[in-house]
C-alpha cells in the first residue's frame, strides 16, 4: 500500500492493524523528532533517550496489537503518555524523583508523594490514579486533551498550542476550565483523592 503524508493518524493505525508495517514506520517518522526531543529533554542522555524511544514504540506496537488503542483521543497524546510513563520508570530505577512537580496552582495531583512507598501506599496511589483517569474522561474532549498533554505528557503550553493548532491563551483557558470542571466532578461525586 502507498502511504501518503496526507493520511491521518487514524488511517495509519488502521493500516498497521490490517498488516501494513509501512504505516507504523510513517507514524514513527511523523513524530520521531517531537518524541525523541521530549525524552532527551528529560533524561539528558542520548543513549538512554534512544532506548526509551525504542521501548515506547515496542509498547505502542504491542498495545495496538492487543486492541488497547482507541480513537477517543489523539494518537500523539496516547504515545506521549506511554513515553512519559517509561521516563518515569527510568527515573524510578535511578532512584531519582524529578516529576510530578507543577508550578501551576492545580493541586488535584498533589496527593502523589515522592519517596519510596510501602505496598499499601502503592495500592492506594494506584487506586487514586485510576479514579482520577475515570474522572478526567468526563471532561469535554478539548479540555481532556489539554489536561492529559500537560500533566501526563509534561508538555509545555507552547508545545500544546503547536500540537493542537491553537494559541497559548486558548490552551491556558481550556486548562483553566478543565481544572474548574474536574473539581466540580470530584465534588459532585464525593471522591476523596488522598492517601
Amino acid at each position: 500500500m502507498f502511504i501518503s503524508k496526507n493520511f491521518s493518524d487514524k488511517d495509519l493505525v488502521m493500516s498497521f492493524i490490517n498488516g501494513d508495517n509501512s504505516a507504523l514506520a510513517a507514524l514513527i517518522d511523523k513524530y520521531r523528532s517531537r518524541i525523541f526531543g521530549f525524552i532527551i529533554s528529560k533524561v539528558k542522555n542520548k543513549e538512554v533517550a534512544e532506548d526509551i524511544f525504542q521501548e515506547t514504540f515496542i509498547k505502542v506496537i504491542n498495545n495496538i496489537k492487543k486492541g488497547k488503542y482507541n480513537e477517543q483521543g489523539k494518537f500523539i497524546v496516547w504515545v506521549m503518555t506511554i513515553t512519559h510513563n517509561l521516563i518515569m520508570d527510568y527515573f524510578r530505577k535511578q532512584k531519582k524523583r524529578k516529576f510530578f512537580k507543577s508550578t501551576d496552582d492545580f493541586n488535584v495531583f498533589d496527593f502523589i508523594k515522592n519517596g519510596e512507598l510501602n505496598v499499601e501506599q502503592k495500592l492506594i496511589k494506584e487506586q487514586v490514579l485510576n479514579h482520577l483517569k475515570i474522572l478526567i474522561n468526563e471532561l469535554p474532549i478539548e479540555q481532556k486533551e489539554i489536561l492529559q498533554m500537560r500533566y501526563y505528557s509534561k508538555m509545555s503550553y507552547k508545545e500544546i498550542s503547536e500540537n493542537c493548532g491553537i494559541s497559548i491563551n486558548t490552551a491556558l483557558g481550556r486548562m483553566r476550565y478543565a481544572i474548574i470542571n474536574l473539581r466540580k466532578i470530584i465534588k459532585r461525586k464525593g471522591v476523596v483523592l488522598s492517601q
